[in-house]
């Protein structure tokens, strides 16, 4: 560290260490405050007149005020109305009154404009809510159930893209810039709406330039345990056509719906993000302008007729708005129509869009046309920066059907959003069909570069030379009869091509069950699987050696990985359905049930299945491995006659009994000789718990004081959670921490300090996940050892 840098830590080292701050100083952490004022923010929006100029001093004043907490009940599951009816008759309950710091809570509230009342804000803050000890309680619950997938803690304003994008169960659709993944979340609750289907004709591929952020993106989307979920690793502005068979013949895919939340500066976010007061700069939306412009265009490329675009930002510049709007309006030449969605979400307050702009440099400068833009400044401003000036086209255009999200309205960050409807080709890709014929390849990549310029120019890709088309018709052929042969195999690999090199962890390959595989006949036989069973959508990760986990993923999604895995680098897809059991193969079955995928396996079971009652699931999440004898005499006679292994632990709610859980609970299990357990994931445990009106909270402290006794004993521990075998658990606490730390919803914004540590922790993570490949096989054996024993 170099002097200059020790003189500037010096002085807060002193101001941390400075005593007589008590318990203050623990809640401020010892850093001096940030002052929330920027001169040439207020000036720069007073000018822009974004807010109205009666509203002004409320707009500043909510700015200066931290963002309440929000969070969102997972809506296509089957508990939430339990969840729902938890937080209100029981958590909610007990914050009235309650006094924190000397300000009063007040009783969480629902969004009205939310869809039955799945979300809800307080005026308590993230840092309130960890740190005080009369909280402890709800912040425990709050963590236990954003595990478990039934809460997801997300800013308010985030949540309204995914509702207007109109999802409906069978849409194909392309999240452009996913991470963190909770907007990717809500649009896979959305496939699920039908949950007796548990394999939507829809998908959602989720897209993220950041390969360490995919990991993040990951951990979100894994937590929903959906089969039709892919999370690829590509830039947004240049992301490749995807191709699926249809009928034997391949097609390019178009996506019927597509969310384009683009990296932005993010002043909308100023009341969580702090940092943005010291250094917002007219910069950031200059420099972000034609990135914006570029994905947004890639976006309605890549979009079905008749299919819906969400563009959003947290940001309330138009430079990064209404003016990436315009440009595309103007250069789809009536492709695309901006839709009118103001029936849409009642409830929701919000202003138009506005048509009128100036553009300003950092410095303060402003331009009102692109002919006032001096020489020297047409490198960082750009004509489509600019509002339309022909006032038939503008008001065409319609861009007052843009929603704009103000902070004092209703409490929240600032946001903007437009809805875009494709109704024709885009004029640069009406020629695609004639010039694609001719040469596939390099129209695809001609295609992507010329719809890429900043300013938006629709060039036209040079005819290809007659010794060009026999070179690439050679090197297609090769990369066809390459990807052919990996294709009858079964196996999706990382890009073979040289140009495709991605940065960042190796993938292993998706390699797809084959039809004649002898390791489905025992597993089919053992749990008398359904003959409608979709058997050619299981895959491992493992194309040598020993299989040791199951994966399964929906139809559609096998389609796109068998015919893109050339072109495509996919980070994760499918969810695990069985595990390796070493012990196994002398019951029966080398493969016991996995908790993350029995709710889209259970339907198919016809085998092993024990129905339990209440007071039979509570002994079993409450206790390690109880003894028959403590079961009721009814599923004690249905386990008599049933062989040792995996099985199905099922309970069905009575209507007669009110008082009682009323949604179904389906458990994976193991039965021993003289027991029964059951493999669930701790927070999972303490959730169904909790739907039961089992207090839980004394009982987790209780857990913990006795986690080094149960070390020592180490009878059980292995086999503890179901997911003991795989190594993400062991990454697990690195990333909710991280999670916590990125907060709900990341503005992707140049000036957000957090994105860099959050960089760094994945890098220990990245770290930590390498150095338990090694341990991962003796673990296992480990586990599946203790999970025969009794």
């Amino acid at each position: 560290m170099g002097r200059r840098a020790r003189e500037r830590r010096r002085p807060q080292r002193q101001e941390r260490g400075g005593g007589g701050g008590g318990e203050q100083a623990g809640w401020s952490g010892g850093y001096p405050e940030i002052v929330k004022e920027n001169a040439l923010f207020e000036r720069y929006y007073r000018e822009q007149a974004v807010v109205p100029a009666a509203e002004w001093d409320a707009f500043m004043a909510a700015l200066r005020q931290p963002l309440p907490a929000t969070l969102r009940i997972t809506g296509y599951k089957s508990h939430a109305r339990e969840i729902r009816q938890c937080l209100k008759e029981r958590f909610f309950a007990e914050l009235r009154g309650l006094r924190v710091d000397g300000q009063e809570v007040e009783v969480p509230q629902p969004l009205s404009w939310y869809p039955e009342e799945l979300a809800w804000h307080t005026n308590l803050s993230r840092k309130i809510l960890r740190k005080s000890p009369q909280l402890e309680k709800f912040h425990q619950f709050l963590v236990s159930e954003t595990e478990c997938g039934n809460i997801s803690r997300q800013e308010a304003v985030s949540m309204i893209p995914p509702l207007l994008l109109n999802v409906n169960p069978h849409h194909k659709i392309l999240d452009m810039c996913a991470a963190p993944g909770s907007k990717t979340a809500q649009l896979i609750e959305m496939l699920h709406a039908d949950m007796n289907d548990p394999f939507p004709k829809g998908f959602v591929i989720a897209n993220d330039v950041d390969n360490k952020r995919c990991y993040l993106l990951v951990h979100q989307a894994k937590r929903l345990n959906s089969p039709c979920i892919m999370v690829v690793n590509h830039d947004a502005s240049s992301i490749p056509n995807l191709q699926i068979d249809v009928d034997g013949k391949k097609e390019v895919l178009f996506y019927d719906r597509i969310l384009c939340d683009v990296p932005c500066s993010g002043d909308g976010t100023m009341r969580k993000n702090i940092d943005v007061w010291k250094k917002w700069t007219t910069q950031n939306s200059l420099q972000l302008h034609g990135l914006q412009l570029r994905i947004a265009t890639r976006g309605v490329e890549q979009l079905a007729e008749g299919g819906r675009m969400v563009y959003s930002t947290c940001s309330l510049n138009p430079i990064e708005n209404e003016a990436v709007i315009a440009a595309l309006l103007e250069k789809s030449q009536g492709a695309l129509e901006l839709a009118d969605v103001s029936s849409e979400l009642p409830g929701l307050k919000r202003m138009p869009g506005i048509t009128k702009w100036k553009v300003m440099l950092k410095d303060g400068q402003w331009f009102e046309e692109w002919k006032d833009v001096p020489l020297n400044r047409q490198t960082q401003i750009r004509p489509t920066m600019f509002p339309v000036k022909d006032e038939e086209k503008l008001k065409a255009m319609n861009l007052e059907r843009c929603l704009r999200i103000l902070p004092h309205h209703q409490n929240t960050g600032g946001f903007f959003v437009a809805v875009l409807i494709k109704k024709s080709p885009m004029p640069w890709n009406k020629r695609q069909p004639k010039v694609h014929q001719k040469l596939p390849q390099r129209t695809e990549d001609a295609e992507v570069t010329t719809t890429n310029a900043d300013d938006g120019s629709e060039d036209t890709a040079e005819e290809p030379t007659l010794a060009e088309n026999e070179e690439s018709k050679k090197m297609q052929e090769s990369q066809n009869s390459d990807t052919e042969q990996s294709k009858k195999g079964g196996v999706c690999g990382p890009p073979p091509s040289k140009k495709m090199k991605m940065f960042g962890f190796k993938e292993d390959p998706f390699v797809f069950l084959p039809e004649d595989d002898p390791l489905f006949e025992p597993i089919q036989k053992f749990y008398a699987l359904d003959p409608s069973f979709p058997k050619m959508n299981l895959l491992t990760r493992t194309q040598e050696g020993k299989k040791r986990q199951l994966y399964m993923v929906s139809k559609e999604l096998r389609n796109v990985l068998l015919n893109n895995s050339e072109k495509m680098k996919v980070i994760n897809t499918g969810i695990k359905v069985w595990s390796r059991n070493s012990d196994g193969e002398q019951f029966g079955c080398a493969f016991r049930l996995a908790q993350e995928g029995i709710y889209t396996l259970y339907p198919f079971i016809h085998a092993r299945i024990i129905n339990v009652c209440i007071e039979d699931v509570k002994i079993l999440l409450t206790q390690e491995n109880p003894f028959l004898s403590k079961f009721s005499s009814e599923t004690q006679k249905k386990v008599k006659d049933m062989a040792m292994g995996s099985i199905v632990l099922k309970y069905d709610p009575d209507p007669e009994k009110p008082d009682e859980l009323q949604c179904p609970i389906v458990l994976c299990g193991w039965q021993g000789k003289t027991s029964l357990r059951a493999f669930v994931p701790k927070n999972e445990r303490l959730h169904y718990l909790r739907m039961m009106g089992v207090e839980v909270f004394k009982a987790k402290r209780k857990e913990e004081e006795s986690e080094g006794k149960t070390e020592e004993e180490g009878q059980y521990g292995a086999a503890q959670t179901e997911e003991g075998m795989d190594v993400e658990d062991k990454e697990h606490d690195l990333v909710t921490k991280m999670e916590a730390e990125i907060g709900e919803e990341s503005s992707h914004s140049p000036v957000e300090s957090s994105a860099m540590e959050v960089e760094n922790k994945i890098e220990d993570l990245g770290q930590l996940s390498k150095n338990n490949n090694n341990h991962v096989s003796q673990e296992s054996k480990d586990s599946d050892t203790n999970d025969v024993k009794d």
